[in-house]
């Protein structure tokens, strides 16, 4: 496997393993911090923890893909925690995500707007949950994990999970609402 041949010390598998995870690892550190800025210097920290880190991986207890969800989970947690008193002084401006436009020639420009909008509202809305409502609605909704997978990362049971989704949506849902988003 991929990880086997990393931890022989072959150099093509850990930039092939790289770059088979770096879209997923960056998706889930920008949807929680909203910040492409943090979430690229977030998504390094992680792989460079997975390359200290690989020896402990053990295939019996688990996938690869769920071992790297729950080390990139664990690393925004503490970064979350380090955090926290620079983002009660930041002002709002400054916690809206910058973000690229993803359809390039693709649609006319009001459309592009459109979708912007609407992506910088949704990440507004999920930078005003818990972290722990956060996380569960980014792996369920965002990533497609099964509430199982998610119960691994999170090291929760199922039914935790599916309770933090049903507030975490409805959550999100209240705070849609009041931005005049039709949910």
């Amino acid at each position: 496997t991929l990880v086997a041949r990393c931890l022989e010390g072959d150099e093509s598998a850990w930039e092939q393993m790289v770059r088979v995870h770096t879209r997923r690892v960056y998706s889930m550190c920008y949807r929680f911090t909203g910040s492409d800025g943090q979430a690229q210097e977030l998504a390094q920290e992680v792989f460079l923890r997975v390359f200290r880190n690989l020896k402990s991986f053990r295939e019996g207890q688990g996938s690869f893909a769920t071992w790297l969800t729950r080390l990139t989970r664990n690393l925004l947690i503490d970064h979350y925690r380090r955090t926290r008193l620079d983002r009660v002084t930041d002002s709002i401006e400054n916690q809206l995500p910058v973000l690229e436009q993803t359809h390039g020639g693709e649609g006319r420009a009001g459309q592009a707007l459109a979708g912007r909008e609407a992506s910088e509202i949704l990440q507004h809305g999920l930078q005003k949950l818990s972290p722990e409502l956060r996380e569960t609605v980014i792996l369920r909704d965002l990533e497609g994990m099964e509430y199982r997978e998610i119960a691994q990362v999170l090291n929760v049971p199922e039914g935790t999970v599916k309770s933090r989704l049903n507030r975490g949506r409805a959550e999100l849902a209240r705070v849609l609402r009041r931005h005049k988003v039709v949910v």
